[in-house]
């Protein structure tokens, strides 16, 4: 809530004009969903969002409650048509099974998703592969994949195997349209512009090499804890925020 305050004050004095907006909601309702949406816009002080995307699909149900009857995506086609959002996604980053379950029912009722953020990072192609899994589909599809967790929350750099520009390298060299990386602070800011900065293409060669480094510390999750815990599961801790 006080990111998305924040985030507000700073859109102001003509701001708003020059930036892609996204946010995402929680509810599996659709009121609930509608509510979230009015409180985004309050808070944002905004007419409308770039992007909205449907937070944490990390359960099995979770598609199926996206396109339930009084679901959230009657509340989105209408804010969608009303002009109050213009692209919608969805995020998850449990388990890749989970997001072809999405793109399936999607698929089945004709619905074309923007975007599918999911976690794509060194550990990854070791362990639940969303790499190899669903980015191939969204490529297919035409749906823009957002690459999230490059170092895993810095949990990948205690593996003490790869260093934080290896990681944000490797999802950079990735067929992503954006990489999130974390910016809470200038340090990371400015790490960040460094790795953009100074990023190459990789070769297969480089590629392999890094990924047959990672593989041991990758092969169990035991660095990837938002696939294997339930740490980053906000909807688990606070079940009130499907409601």
């Amino acid at each position: 809530m006080e990111r998305a305050n924040a985030a507000g004050a700073a859109l102001r004095d003509g701001y708003r004009a020059k930036v892609f907006l996204m946010t995402k909601f929680d509810s599996r309702t659709k009121s609930g969903t509608a509510r979230q949406i009015e409180e985004s816009l309050q808070r944002l002080q905004t007419d409308h969002i770039d992007l909205l995307q449907y937070h944490e699909n990390i359960r099995m149900e979770d598609p199926d409650r996206f396109f339930a009857p009084e679901g959230p995506l009657e509340t989105l086609l209408d804010a969608q048509r009303a002009g109050r959002i213009r692209d919608i996604g969805f995020t998850g980053h449990k388990d890749p099974a989970i997001h072809l379950r999405m793109l399936d029912l999607a698929r089945q009722r004709n619905f074309q998703f923007a975007t599918c953020q999911m976690p794509l990072n060194v550990m990854d192609p070791h362990f639940r592969c969303f790499e190899r899994l669903v980015l191939p589909k969204l490529l297919e599809q035409g749906i823009a994949p957002l690459g999230m967790k490059p170092m895993g929350d810095a949990n990948i750099l205690k593996s003490g195997i790869v260093t934080a520009m290896e990681c944000l390298h490797y999802a950079l060299n990735l067929p992503a349209a954006v990489i999130i990386t974390g910016c809470d602070s200038m340090d990371r800011v400015n790490q960040a512009v460094e790795a953009a900065e100074s990023f190459k293409p990789m070769n297969p060669a480089q590629v392999s090499a890094l990924l047959d480094r990672t593989k041991p510390a990758g092969s169990h999750g035991t660095f990837e804890v938002f696939k294997t815990t339930l740490a980053h599961d906000g909807t688990t801790m606070n079940p009130a925020w499907m409601a």
